[in-house]
């Protein structure tokens, strides 16, 4: 899903004509004014009490990116957060450094930013999903070499990375790997067509955030032809019993707030507990634009308060 950053970035594209060519060209240009010190101005100044440095991640059959924050104080066996920002077919963990890294610092944890794969007509959600599953699962794997305790794990995830981050807590579970905590922030959830249908997408159709061009397009991406949208859209998974307990941040003026809503529904409807927490009035993508979204500071201070709780000692 696509979040503004500054107004020096490419103009839109035309999402129902744009080729594989002028797409990789879109997400060079997006991405490069999202990671500039330039964009700050809209995505918040990352916390001095953190060191942030990108780190490659050996995962199978590729290496990955991550972008790792820590608190400038050191320290060892810390709580691991690993991360996951949004855009689906455009986006870079630097645009969320100034939540990231508050969290590094104040906590304190290890956060682990995901620059998961982008969508494009060669990489679907499956892939991308993947890309998050797999970094939970070699940091967790090589713990001692990152200094984290494995006692304390959380994921945490914005828009399409709420989607991955949701998936991720799904195959944890299976996976048996106790997590002790979920943050979705205004998060995808739902990749059938019928995610159309939802009130809030009726409502917010056209926000300076999120579009229902933009949905369809990641849709397109997101869900080739004879994949099962079902089975990558936590919403309809079969059985959310036993997950890490959630927070789910929803702004009330996006086209997806529904998406978040009924999954803090059916996660305690499944006996999961899941805390849903409103912000009315802020917009698609708000945590990672604190220069534009007042509503970004509280709920940064809620989101620290929730994973405080759940990973201390």
């Amino acid at each position: 899903m696509s979040e503004a950053t500054t107004t020096g970035r490419p103009p839109e594209p035309d999402w129902s004509t744009l080729t594989p060519e002028g797409l990789a060209a879109f997400q060079e240009a997006e991405n490069r004014v999202r990671a500039s010190v330039a964009a700050r101005a809209i995505t918040g100044e990352p916390d001095p009490a953190a060191t942030v440095e990108w780190r490659q991640v050996a995962l199978p059959g590729r290496d990955l990116p991550v972008r790792v924050h820590r608190p400038s104080a050191g320290g060892t066996r810390l709580p691991l957060v690993v991360q996951v920002h949004g855009g689906g077919f455009v986006g870079t963990a630097a645009q969320c450094d100034w939540a990231n890294s508050h969290l590094a610092a104040r906590l304190p944890a290890v956060v682990v930013a995901v620059e998961h794969r982008l969508l494009d007509w060669e990489t679907p959600l499956a892939a991308a999903a993947d890309d998050g599953w797999d970094v939970l699962r070699h940091v967790v794997e090589h713990s001692g070499e990152w200094g984290v305790d494995l006692d304390r794990v959380a994921v945490f995830g914005e828009s399409f990375g709420g989607l991955i981050t949701a998936l991720s807590a799904i195959r944890a579970r299976q996976a048996g790997l106790r997590l002790r905590a979920q943050v979705l922030v205004n998060p995808g959830t739902d990749v059938t067509s019928g995610a159309f249908d939802l009130p809030s997408t009726g409502e917010y159709p056209y926000t300076p955030t999120l579009t229902l061009p933009q949905l369809r397009f990641l849709r397109r991406l997101a869900v080739p032809e004879g994949a099962d949208a079902r089975a990558l859209s936590p919403l309809h998974a079969g059985g959310l019993s036993g997950l890490a307990p959630a927070l789910v941040v929803v702004p009330t003026a996006d086209p997806i707030a529904d998406h978040g809503r009924r999954y803090a529904e059916r996660l305690q409807a499944s006996g999961t507990p899941a805390r849903l927490s409103e912000y009315p009035g802020a917009g698609h993508a708000f945590l990672s634009m604190p220069g534009m979204a007042p509503q970004a500071e509280p709920a940064r201070a809620e989101i620290l308060g929730f994973l405080r709780q759940a990973l201390g000692g």
